[in-house]
């Protein structure tokens, strides 16, 4: 069955919220949508089948808004955000999510190794092979997010796959950032000036280079497990120094992601890292991580000239996953679902993510 943008939005008229009190037009919304984008399994195969990514809200309590369990049965994936309690990531793994998005993979990781001590059956084991541990925007409350130094945290704690997030640049590079700014928040001036809301920076307006030769994002706001110390990211200090890039925090876009990741590999198998306990660990996990990339983008922001349109955003994101040859470790996900359809119908081979938040 065919899905367009204006199939879509008959379909928002059908089921217009994911509403707590009737959880069946919430589950039927969401597996509606995920079969009206399915592409043609012939020429994909069951990689490409969409995944349903909502929040831990919209499937948590007594009465949840969306029955992830049909869901899955109805033949899609579900993996959930963002997850930092361990009491929940043990009880969402016992329902048998699909996967788990946290801002902390070490917990993420512990819960795993406590709960596959008693996986036993076939069927158990077989779920974990599959399981889905994402460091949400790389690990941000250990480092600060988005950075080389959180891929590498998340690395280090045996992450299945990056999730992180993107925006285009004036010179249509895919840079690597939650929000539609360089956040104050998060980044500052390298050359020590003031950088605030008032003066903050629109991620279309600057390129890639004067983004990494203007600004550091190693701000910690988030706790005090959150550190930016560079003596615990020896990858990323070494990828920097070797890449020429003034700081391992500076933004960095997709494919200097794919690069790192590539890096980090060689680091553990064979580099400075080699003789590390968990070096085999790292380099083997790290060998095959994939990269779950969300285009921040919406309707409103388009209208508002805060960014640029979707198939900008689709042709610069994809095409430089499939510059780097990584459409088979790689997934675009978004709230703006104009960027997955055109996802699609242009890159087939790449898996697309519905991202529901309410």
């Amino acid at each position: 069955m065919r899905f367009d943008l204006t199939s879509f939005i008959l379909l928002l008229f059908a089921y217009p919220i994911l509403s707590q009190t009737n959880s069946n037009a919430s589950t039927k919304f969401a597996i509606d949508l995920l079969q009206r984008s399915k592409p043609g399994l012939s020429n994909c195969g069951q990689k490409c089948i969409p995944v349903l990514s909502p929040a831990d809200g919209l499937i948590s309590g007594a009465h949840p808004a969306l029955d992830f369990k049909a869901v899955q049965a109805a033949g899609f994936p579900v993996v959930v955000w963002t997850v930092n309690n361990p009491a929940r990531i043990r009880e969402l793994i016992e329902q048998r999510i699909d996967g788990i998005i946290s801002d902390r993979p070490d917990l993420l990781r512990q819960e795993l190794v406590n709960v596959q001590k008693t996986a036993l059956t076939p069927d158990d084991k077989a779920y974990f092979a599959r399981f889905d541990a994402q460091g949400h925007r790389g690990g941000r409350d250990l480092r600060p997010e988005n950075t080389l130094p959180a891929f590498e945290v998340g690395l280090d704690n045996l992450i299945t796959t990056i999730e992180t997030d993107t925006g285009v640049t004036a010179d249509h590079v895919s840079l690597i950032s939650h929000e539609q700014f360089i956040n104050p928040q998060t980044c500052r001036n390298a050359d020590g000036s003031p950088y605030t809301e008032a003066n903050r920076v629109w991620i279309k307006d600057i390129t890639r280079a004067e983004a990494q030769k203007r600004f550091i994002c190693d701000q910690t706001f988030r706790g005090p497990q959150q550190k930016n110390d560079l003596t615990l990211s020896p990858v990323a200090a070494a990828f920097a120094k070797e890449k020429g890039l003034s700081s391992p925090y500076v933004p960095v876009d997709v494919e200097q992601l794919f690069d790192f990741a590539a890096y980090y590999v060689e680091y553990y198998r064979g580099g400075a890292g080699r003789g590390h306990p968990e070096a085999e660990a790292r380099w083997r996990s790290a060998d095959k991580v994939r990269f779950n990339l969300e285009t921040k983008i919406t309707p409103a922001s388009t209208e508002q000239q805060h960014t640029f349109s979707p198939s900008v955003f689709v042709k610069t994101l994809c095409g430089a996953i499939k510059a780097k040859g990584m459409e088979a470790r790689s997934d675009v996900q978004s709230f703006d679902f104009r960027t997955l359809e055109m996802t699609r119908q242009e890159y087939p081979q790449i898996q697309t993510v519905f991202l529901l938040e309410k």
